[in-house]
């Protein structure tokens, strides 16, 4: 599977991923063709950045309801929010945000078991909805892990709606260069500014909807100015910075490769000072990672494939391919050497694994989140 920009499209291509309408319609499904110059014209009307295709003799891989279930809502509620970000714009005040929130909070801030955090399709035009309501998700998902009051989850949530309203003023041609000159960074800074003064008019009964966007963003400038993080950040704070920057580095880009989620963990739970190690590590336990069938790079380039998550996450049991030899990851006193160093993307589908076979070896998938 691999990504391809709309104008590289070709007829005979099949699709890896699902399109639906902003309704939540099933419009093109999984390995269908794109069958001609119409249909390409047709996909291209989308405003999407690219797709994700098949390989030509790659077999669909496996895409269960609740991965189905996810695509579609994050489809839906992208408009959703970009409706509710114009009218706040406008008007100062909310009409359907408390729905938003709600929605969100239903179905990934009571989840018991771990999800396949899949990153959307996007374009210019629309990837600050999908990256507000990704940033909503995953903010939702940390303070289930945390077990934080429902007010907390509630600020945090509504918090990473909102977060970057401000960015919907930046012109376009400034917004999405791959680089910006040191006054470009301080434009783009005044508009988010901008954005945090509709926000108080806005939130004025709940301030701690400012204050998080507010906070979150100031401790990301202090980390990349390498300056003492913020003191006393409130919960909702530390979500919103460590959700906000896991979608923003995992997710499909024009101008740079995105990193893997194993990168980002890895980035984040090196700055234990910056990004709070429990959220963190709330998230990283509640979506899936290096699960059975993913291929890995080890310490020497040397290449395997998970065979069984651990305790330790980051340290699984693989299977090298160069010599047929499953290790375990997690014995340290034999193989404190090795290390994932990333995971391997993969053009030949080798994350297709038969998961009969596992479970008779005694490598059944684990997928609920530990209590």
């Amino acid at each position: 599977m691999r990504f391809i920009k709309v104008d590289e499209l070709k007829p005979g291509m099949r699709l890896a991923r699902p399109i639906y309408s902003k309704k939540g319609v099933l419009l093109y499904e999984r390995a269908q063709v794109i069958k001609d110059a119409q249909s390409i014209q047709s996909i291209k009307g989308f405003g999407l950045l690219g797709l994700f295709i098949l390989e030509p003799a790659e077999p669909v891989p496996p895409f269960s309801e609740d991965d189905m279930a996810f695509e579609r809502f994050q489809t839906v509620m992208s408009f959703e929010i970009a409706d509710e970000l114009d009218v706040i714009r406008r008007q100062k005040k909310t009409e359907r945000l408390s729905f938003i929130v709600t929605s969100i909070i239903k179905e990934y801030g009571n989840e018991t078991k771990k999800i396949n955090f899949f990153q959307s399709l996007r374009s210019t035009e629309d990837y600050i909805y999908k990256h507000s309501l990704n940033t909503a998700i995953l903010s939702a998902i940390i303070t289930h892990g945390l077990n934080v009051p429902l007010a907390v989850q509630n600020t945090a949530v509504t918090a990473a709606v909102v977060h970057d309203i401000g960015k919907l003023d930046v012109p376009p041609d400034m917004m999405y260069k791959s680089e910006h000159t040191d006054e470009e960074q301080l434009a783009i800074h005044s508009y988010e500014r901008a954005g945090y003064d509709i926000l108080r008019d806005t939130f004025i009964s709940n301030p701690g909807v400012t204050r998080a966007c507010v906070q979150a963003e100031s401790n990301l400038r202090l980390m990349e100015r390498n300056e003492p993080p913020l003191e006393n950040m409130q919960i909702a704070s530390q979500v919103l910075q460590i959700a906000g920057m896991f979608d923003k580095l995992t997710a499909v880009r024009m101008d740079e490769t995105p990193m893997s989620e194993l990168t980002v963990f890895r980035t984040m739970l090196a700055k234990p000072e910056y990004y709070d190690k429990d959220a963190v590590n709330a998230l990283l336990h509640s979506v899936t990672l290096l699960m059975p069938g993913t291929s890995v790079e080890l310490t020497g380039r040397k290449k395997a494939l998970v065979l069984r998550q651990n305790d330790d996450l980051m340290r699984p049991i693989v299977l090298t391919f160069d010599d047929n030899q499953i290790i375990n990851l997690a014995d340290r006193s034999s193989y404190g050497h090795l290390e994932v160093v990333d995971i391997m993307k993969t053009m030949d589908n080798r994350h297709v694994m038969d998961q009969e076979t596992l479970k008779r070896l005694g490598f059944a998938p684990q997928t609920e989140v530990e209590a």
